[in-house]
């Protein structure tokens, strides 16, 4: 058995399933041929069928849903916090870290915000600019100045969120 997927995060579970190897797509020629040649030790199988048969099952694999974020664990001194992540109003990207900022507490989470967005359930949190991502469900308003620059109004926050152009558009019916 070969576990083919985009993500490295069920490597373990493969093995433990008994995987004969374990391949992130996209997957490089190279890479598909040590695959082949470790099946051919536990196979007798032609090695042109089975890297037939290997291609025609990359092709045809269906993109994984990735289940949403749903804990953050962030230091705090030498403890660990674990933050829900509908509790997080917004996330501010600092360098290669990202503030969360809750109602209560801001955190810093070792992770850049890159990284942190393709975890999150894109419905419920909007980048609304290059470093800022907002929790839609803590929106109250967005208001446009006479620029037609736009900022937003949190439940639990009493600072105001600057909306890039690029994301404007997500705020054109509210």
């Amino acid at each position: 058995m070969v576990f083919v997927t985009a993500y490295d995060d069920h490597a373990v579970q493969a093995f433990e399933q008994a995987a004969v190897d374990y391949l992130l797509k996209p997957v490089s020629d190279e890479r598909l041929a040590r695959c082949v040649e470790r099946l051919q030790q536990r196979s007798k199988a032609e090695p042109d069928a089975l890297l037939a048969r290997l291609q025609k099952l990359l092709a045809a694999a269906p993109p994984e849903k990735i289940q949403s974020l749903r804990w953050l664990r962030v230091q705090v001194g030498q403890s660990v916090r674990m933050v829900a992540v509908e509790e997080v109003c917004y996330f501010q990207s600092a360098d290669k870290y990202t503030t969360v900022l809750t109602r209560d507490a801001e955190l810093l989470l070792r992770t850049p915000l890159k990284e942190l967005i393709e975890q999150l359930d894109a419905e419920q949190f909007w980048q609304v600019h290059r470093g800022t991502v907002v929790n839609a469900r803590q929106i109250v308003s967005a208001h446009y100045d006479l620029l037609g620059k736009v900022s937003l109004t949190l439940h639990d926050r009493l600072e105001k969120i600057a909306v890039s152009k690029k994301f404007s558009h997500l705020f054109k019916q509210m």
